[in-house]
């Protein structure tokens, strides 16, 4: 098997390519939980901005190519294994798909409205204003505006941006004050929803952690922890998939058994035995023995 045959076999087994179309098709196809609203509410009473600072074709560039096309140079200079290659790039993109699969999820069960909701719905006029209304009271005619307007929670910007921006910074490619500038980058996206009205502070929090949590996630399944010596370093292949398919990564405990060399060695079984204890007629003679006279 060749070098990008097996590349595409390891992309297609881990599911890169199935979660990225699964995400796609909840964006389309799937309507998200439409909580009710008031006109008054004003957290939710912030204008549309018809032209966002960082739409979502640039937050694919920034969080997805960018990073791709660094590990790519990273991979034509450095000269390292194809082995890690392979699996510093297909860490990568199961960060970014399995962030945006979980991110949609989330979005379309939570179902919060967007701070910019009011001017996207346009409710009917005669509306009540401090009542709880249902979305049918929208009369806007572009059904996806509308149907974002409840997709507020978690950003998916931010969880994008720190799922490949922070992939990359987390991966020992780069050091000191160079490991910070994704997540900066990263930062700038998330911040961007703010001042777009897209999302408030909570939904961009909460989107950027998910995002760190996965790309860590994604990071641990092909390398050991930051905190080891060898961090840089993948795991082999035999570490990471098993006769079967699958298979669970040595844990710290377990690692210091193998170095050790306990895991194939078996513990010396010891045995005890007791003293035979002396029988009654035994007892018996020696009581008469030791009777003086």
């Amino acid at each position: 098997m060749g070098y990008g045959n097996s590349f595409l076999y390891l992309g297609l087994r881990h599911g890169c390519l199935t979660n990225g179309s699964h995400g796609t098709q909840i964006q389309l196809f799937v309507d998200p939980f439409h909580r009710m609203f008031s006109l008054d509410n004003r957290s939710i009473q912030y204008p549309f901005a018809v032209v966002e600072r960082v739409p979502v074709v640039w937050s694919i560039i920034y969080a997805g190519v960018v990073p791709l096309l660094i590990l790519v140079c990273w991979a034509a200079i450095f000269r390292p294994k194809p082995y890690q290659v392979q699996v510093t790039i297909l860490g990568l993109l199961v960060a970014l798909m399995l962030t945006s699969l979980i991110t949609d999820i989330i979005k379309n069960a939570v179902g919060r409205p967007r701070p910019d909701l009011i001017s996207r719905c346009m409710p009917k006029k005669g509306t009540p204003a401090n009542t709880l209304v249902a979305w049918t009271v929208c009369t806007q005619s572009n059904n996806h505006i509308l149907q974002e307007g409840w997709r507020s929670f978690p950003s998916g910007h931010s969880s994008f941006a720190f799922g490949g921006l922070g992939y990359l910074s987390i991966a020992d490619l780069w050091r000191c004050i160079l490991a910070l500038i994704p997540m900066l980058c990263a930062l700038m996206i998330a911040i961007s929803r703010l001042e777009d009205y897209r999302h408030d502070v909570y939904d961009v929090t909460c989107g950027s952690i998910l995002g760190l949590i996965i790309a860590h996630f994604s990071y641990r399944r092909y390398y050991p922890p930051l905190r080891s010596v060898a961090c840089d370093v993948p795991h082999e292949a035999y570490e990471i998939v098993g006769p079967n398919g699958f298979s669970k990564l040595p844990g710290d405990e377990e690692q210091q058994i193998q170095e050790r060399g306990l895991g194939s060695r078996g513990w010396e079984a010891q045995t005890y035995q007791l003293e035979d204890l002396p029988s009654h007629h035994d007892r018996l003679h020696y009581t008469s023995s030791a009777t003086p006279a």
